[in-house]
């Protein structure tokens, strides 16, 4: 289990402020740490959460370009749209901070010159970079845009690929040009300051492969994510190399340096100081050191990131952090790999997925539209392998695990609980510890998935503890012993034991769905759960202690999850159809577009060179060893016609035996598979691929010219 003697500092991406986030972030890099924090506090443990906006770089000025307004509009409009997004869904930050904040500068600033002033961790270079002759600008990595040589995608950045997730130079873009004019960049000679990634391999490689630093060790490497591994160690056996840490932008942080006007700080280097400064913040807010959750042996420092920041979480940040001397480095980086949504990647473009503040406006009248969200994406966690969100899911996940399972048991055990004994626990001398020890195991199993950052396998676990209490009140089924015998005590062990249970869950949900936890404790009269509450938990049923004291006065039954599949009430699962028809609308259009494109223009005589006819088909048969092919013969009125078509993967010849249909009767006859094909039969393809025959009405005859 987690050090109670650590302090715990951790930290998510910070997300760009050009633009509002959608539920691929959430499960990415925000929903796990939530999950992970408050976990932690639950124990009792000392643990900052910092986070905030990334508010420099080339992408944010490229978005105030395309919207005509200054770039702090840009970052002052999604700084607030994010952070109010994530209050709402429960994300917890002890702090959310931003990097145009003045101490962040103060910070990335003072992280660059004591580097600097070491001698050996930068080199200067004077390079070649591309410039933009129509704007008079150089042009930062990211208003560069050019052919992937990786994977050829034709709209990679000069700093990686989005579709292969290669890291890139802007040298090494085919057919480059500029964003801002749209025209091909030129190179100019330019001054800039670079990391000495390179002196770091060594150290890095076996820090990163096993857990080691200084020779001691700092980590278990066996409990870092094999992709993550992998992807590091594919870096290092590509060989380190000197890395730019500046730009010549006009947004960003100054190089602090004289010979450096006109350049700024590399976002890449100045964001994950964001997690300092986020620190510092916050630690000056509540009278706290800073340095205590940053500095020494006994912090642990951890990362939730998406798979695309891999390297510079567990490479270069590290490397950063190493080459100042006084940083502790992070003991794990579980980073998840992406999500998907129906089947497909997000996509603002297309407005394929939904926004966090979308999903909160449309789901206004959903009742627990947080928790159902966060659930979902939980059962959906791309945690090894990219997965997939889909709107079928949620439904299943909210009516059949949150509905059916815990809360039909929540609920059954309130009922019974004021049917039998008034609302109050009966007297029992049976505990947990002793008449249910698969639950004490279902308990280490999910605690266990907690400590390896294995949530959805916890969530999981988290439904196996209630349907444990489901299946152990059906298998006693105290109604029936009723019947007969009011007074049994197996009934008040019975009764006694789901209760212990339903107290048991109001505090290991929290963590998952934390909007539903204070729901169940008011529903069962116990106070809100507090900071150390699990600790206290699982003390007491490893001891064979009560959670809820028999005599206690429980609350009336209410519905905790409203199902979506509803007979009665459709108005949930209406939500869910507006979404779904979203969706297929956008299909439905792509669908028209891809249509092919009119041909160029003819002139009434090259039409009336066709001679198309009306015929009859009177035979077909597959032609031998062409998978294809069918031979045709035709009736066209004034003679029969053989016709060789590639249409034998979507029709048998003898389904199309007496079909009506055109002929091009002039087309000159050439031989296919040795067969004479006297002419082409008309047919129109959707936009599935499928063919159709293009012909006149049924009682038309044969040999009628087409005009």
């Amino acid at each position: 289990m987690t050090d109670k003697n650590k302090r715990y500092l951790i930290t998510s991406a910070l997300p760009y402020a050009n633009g509002p986030l959608h539920l691929g972030h959430l499960a990415g890099a925000y929903l796990p740490a939530d999950i992970y924090v408050r976990y932690l506090r639950l124990l009792g443990r000392d643990v900052v959460w910092v986070c905030g906006s990334d508010e420099h770089g080339a992408a944010i000025t490229i978005r105030a370009k395309k919207e005509g307004i200054s770039p702090r509009e840009i970052i002052d409009k999604y700084h607030e749209l994010n952070k109010s997004s994530f209050e709402r869904l429960g994300i917890s930050f002890d702090y959310y901070h931003r990097t145009s904040a003045p101490l962040h500068h103060q910070t990335s600033q003072d992280f660059f010159l004591h580097l600097y002033e070491k001698g050996d961790e930068f080199e200067e270079k004077t390079i070649e970079q591309y410039y933009d002759a129509s704007f008079d600008q150089f042009l930062a990595d990211r208003y560069i845009i050019g052919t992937c040589p990786r994977c050829g995608y034709e709209e990679a950045y000069g700093d990686q690929c989005e579709n292969c997730g290669s890291d890139l130079s802007p040298m090494e873009l085919i057919e480059p040009k500029s964003t801002l004019s749209g025209e091909a960049p030129v190179l100019k000679t330019t001054k800039h300051w670079y990391f000495r990634l390179d002196k770091h391999e060594q150290w890095l490689r076996d820090w990163i492969a096993n857990g080691q630093l200084d020779g001691k060790e700092h980590h278990d490497a066996r409990k870092w994510k094999k992709h993550v591994l992998g992807q590091c160690l594919s870096w290092l056996d590509s060989g380190l190399q000197a890395r730019s840490i500046t730009r010549d932008l006009s947004w960003g942080i100054p190089v602090p340096l004289q010979e450096a006007e006109g350049k700024v700080l590399y976002v890449w280097f100045d964001a994950p100081i964001g997690y300092i400064s986020a620190t510092k913040q916050w630690a000056e807010e509540n009278g706290k050191n800073w340095e205590d959750y940053w500095k020494g042996d006994d912090v642990n420092l951890i990362h939730f990131i998406g798979k695309d920041n891999i390297v510079f979480h567990c490479i270069v940040f590290p490397s950063m952090l190493k080459a100042h001397g006084d940083y502790a480095l992070p003991i794990n980086v579980p980073a998840n790999q992406f999500l998907n949504f129906e089947g497909q990647k997000f996509s603002k473009t297309r407005m394929w997925g939904i926004e966090q503040h979308v999903y909160l406006k449309e789901f206004e009248d959903f009742p627990n539209k947080e928790d159902a969200l966060r659930y979902a994406l939980l059962r959906n966690l791309p945690e090894n392998r990219d997965s997939d969100f889909k709107w079928d899911d949620f439904v299943d996940f909210h009516d059949k695990e949150l509905s059916d399972n815990l809360g039909n048991f929540i609920n059954r055990v309130v009922v019974l609980t004021h049917k039998y004994y008034n609302g109050k626990i009966p007297e029992s001398n049976l505990s947990l510890k002793d008449a249910h020890p698969k639950l004490l195991s279902l308990l280490d199993a999910l605690i266990a998935d907690l400590e390896r950052f294995s949530f959805k396998s916890a969530s999981q676990i988290l439904m196996e503890i209630s349907s444990y209490g489901n299946t152990f009140l059906q298998e006693v089924s105290p109604w029936a012993i009723w019947k007969t015998d009011p007074e049994s005590q197996e009934i008040a062990d019975c009764m006694n034991a789901c209760a212990q249970i339903v107290a048991l869950l109001s505090v290991l949900v929290e963590p998952f769905i934390p909007f539903t936890s204070p729901r169940i404790r008011e529903l069962i009269r116990l106070e809100p759960v507090t900071t150390g509450e699990l600790q206290n938990v699982l003390n007491d049923v490893r001891e064979g202690n009560a959670l809820i004291p028999a005599g206690h006065e429980i609350g009336q039954p209410t519905l905790l999850f409203a199902k979506i599949q509803d007979r009665k009430d459709h108005s949930r699962l209406d939500i869910i159809k507006r979404q779904k028809d979203h969706l297929q609308a956008i299909l439905d259009s792509e669908k028209k577009q891809e249509r092919s494109a009119l041909k160029e223009e003819i002139q009434f005589e090259d039409f009336t060179k066709l001679d198309l006819r009306t015929g009859t088909i009177l035979e077909a048969e597959k032609v031998p060893k062409a998978k294809k092919l069918l031979k045709i013969k035709v009736d066209i009125g004034l003679e029969h016609r053989t016709v060789v078509s590639g249409i034998a993967e979507y029709f048998k010849p003898e389904d199309i035996i007496g079909k009506k249909i055109i002929l091009v009767a002039n087309l000159a006859p050439r031989k296919l598979r040795g067969i004479l094909s006297e002419g082409m039969i008309l047919m129109a393809e959707n936009e599935d691929g499928g063919l159709g025959f293009v012909g006149p009405q049924s009682d038309w005859g044969n040999g009628f010219v087409v005009r």
